[in-house]
């Protein structure tokens, strides 16, 4: 069975973002609730991996963790100030709609 995509805010992205995702029925997650504050960007990751989530960040590491072949379940990227909290939330509630978590399993979504 095909899994509708969750989503785990890294710390670089607000609040907002969450608010706006849950406001639309779209599972989410900040670090504070999961306890990741302060922990790497490899921890995110494998939290996200292993709770089946799409990482959303506007961090550049992620890019670069991907690239070296960390394994882990989705990232959804946008360079910090690309887009406005509306727009971002547009776009990944876009992502929500058109994919399944096992779509984004190792790959990246520039936003």
């Amino acid at each position: 069975m095909l899994m509708q995509i969750r989503f785990h805010l890294d710390e670089s992205v607000r609040g907002a973002v969450a608010t706006g995702l849950r406001s639309r029925g779209i599972d989410v997650t900040m670090p504070a609730e999961v306890g990741l504050l302060g922990a790497t960007d490899e921890e995110h990751l494998a939290f996200a991996r292993d709770d089946h989530r799409v990482t959303v960040t506007h961090d550049d590491d992620f890019l670069r963790l991907d690239h070296d072949g960390f394994n882990h379940g989705g990232v959804a990227y946008c360079h910090q100030q690309a887009r406005a909290i509306g727009q971002i939330v547009l776009k990944l509630t876009w992502l929500w709609r058109s994919r399944t978590a096992e779509d984004m399993h190792g790959k990246v979504e520039f936003l």
